[in-house]
C-alpha cells in the first residue's frame, strides 16, 4: 500500500467554526444624593439626577418614580414631584399620575434631569414622602439602580411686624383669631428686647397671612428669601436659649461691681461658674484681699484680660 493510497482514506478535517459575535452588556447608573429633609408649607426643593449608560451597547432607559406617602390622615394632600429633562416638556408626576418615561441613551451617554419636590400649603405636621426613583434597562431589564428621597412637612416660622409697644396686643388677637379658625399656630414669641415684631410657629404660612390682615397694629407677615417661607431657627434660637449673664467674662477681666455691698469697688475675676452665673472676684482696695462670689450681672467689664 502506498502512501498516497494511505493519505486517501483520511477523513478531512473540519473547518473552523466562525465564533459568535459578542453579546452587548447593558448597565445604567443614577446619580441622586439621598437624604432625609424637612419642607415647611409650600416649599420647593430641588435635585440634580445625573442618568449614565454605563453599558456597552446604546440602550433605551426607563425612568420610574413612586411617591409613598405617610400620614395620619386617609386623604392626606399630595406633594408636587416633577422633573425636567425627560422629555421637552416638563413632567408633572403628581398631576399626570403617569410614573414611567424612557429616553435613549448611546453607550457612555448622560442625560442630566432636574428633580423638583413642593410640599403642600394644606401639609400637616409629620407627614411624610418617600420618592423612588429608579433607572431601568430596556436591554436587560435586571441591569437598573435605585434612589430615594424623604421628605416630612414642618412648621414654619413667620416674624409679623406691629406697631412698636403693641406686640403683646398683636400676638393675642393672633391667638385668638387662629384658634377661631383653626389655623393651626403651635407658639407665639414676642421677644423683650426686639421690639416691632411677633414671632409665630405655623403649619399654615397662608392662612396665618389671612388671619394677620386687616389686623389692628399689624403690619403684615414679613416673607422668606429664595425658596424658603418664613425666616431660619437661627434667627430666633437666642430668645429660646438665653446665653448665661457670666457669658462674655472672661478669668482676669477687670470689673466694676454695680450692685451690692461691694458696689463701686473695682476688682479682678479669679472665677467664672456659668452652672450658677456667678464670679468670684477679689477687690482691689480691700484691706485683706478676700475672694468675694457675687451675681453675674452684678459687674461691668472695664477691661479684658487680653487687653492688658
Amino acid at each position: 500500500m502506498g502512501l498516497l493510497d494511505d493519505l486517501s482514506k483520511r477523513e478531512p478535517r473540519p473547518e473552523p467554526k466562525p465564533e459568535p459575535p459578542a453579546v452587548g452588556h447593558y448597565s445604567v447608573k443614577l446619580d441622586l444624593t439621598e437624604e432625609k429633609v424637612s419642607l415647611t408649607a409650600g416649599q420647593t426643593k430641588e435635585y440634580a439626577v445625573l442618568v449614565t449608560n454605563t453599558g456597552t451597547e446604546d440602550d433605551t432607559i426607563r425612568i420610574k418614580v413612586d411617591l409613598l406617602y405617610n400620614s395620619e390622615l386617609p386623604d392626606p394632600p399630595e406633594w408636587t414631584v416633577k422633573l425636567w429633562g425627560v422629555e421637552e416638556k416638563v413632567w408633572d408626576v403628581t398631576f399626570t399620575k403617569v410614573t414611567e418615561k424612557d429616553f435613549v441613551l448611546i453607550a457612555d451617554g448622560q442625560r442630566e434631569i432636574t428633580l423638583s419636590v413642593t410640599c403642600p400649603k394644606g401639609a400637616r405636621y409629620g407627614d411624610r414622602l418617600n420618592v423612588v426613583v429608579n433607572a431601568i434597562s430596556k436591554g436587560d431589564p435586571g441591569a437598573s439602580d435605585v434612589k430615594t428621597l424623604s421628605f416630612s412637612a414642618r412648621q414654619a416660622v413667620l416674624a409679623v411686624k406691629s406697631s412698636i409697644g403693641h406686640e403683646r396686643a398683636v400676638a393675642d388677637a393672633i391667638f385668638a383669631r387662629a384658634k377661631a379658625k383653626d389655623v393651626g399656630v403651635f407658639s407665639i414669641l414676642v421677644p423683650a428686647n426686639f421690639r416691632g415684631y411677633v414671632y409665630v410657629e405655623s403649619m399654615n404660612p397662608d392662612r396665618l397671612e389671612e388671619v394677620v390682615r386687616g389686623l389692628r397694629r399689624a403690619r403684615g407677615v414679613v416673607k422668606g428669601e429664595g425658596e424658603s417661607t418664613g425666616i431660619a431657627f437661627s434667627e430666633i434660637e437666642a430668645y429660646l436659649t438665653p446665653k448665661p449673664i457670666v457669658s462674655g467674662i472672661m478669668e482676669g477681666d477687670i470689673v466694676e461691681l454695680v450692685a451690692g455691698p461691694f458696689k463701686g469697688e473695682k476688682a479682678r475675676v479669679m472665677k467664672i461658674d456659668e452652672t450658677k452665673e456667678e464670679i468670684t472676684v477679689e477687690l482691689f482696695e480691700a484691706m485683706v484681699r478676700i475672694p468675694v462670689t457675687v451675681r453675674g450681672d452684678s459687674v461691668r467689664v472695664l477691661q479684658k484680660e487680653e487687653e492688658k
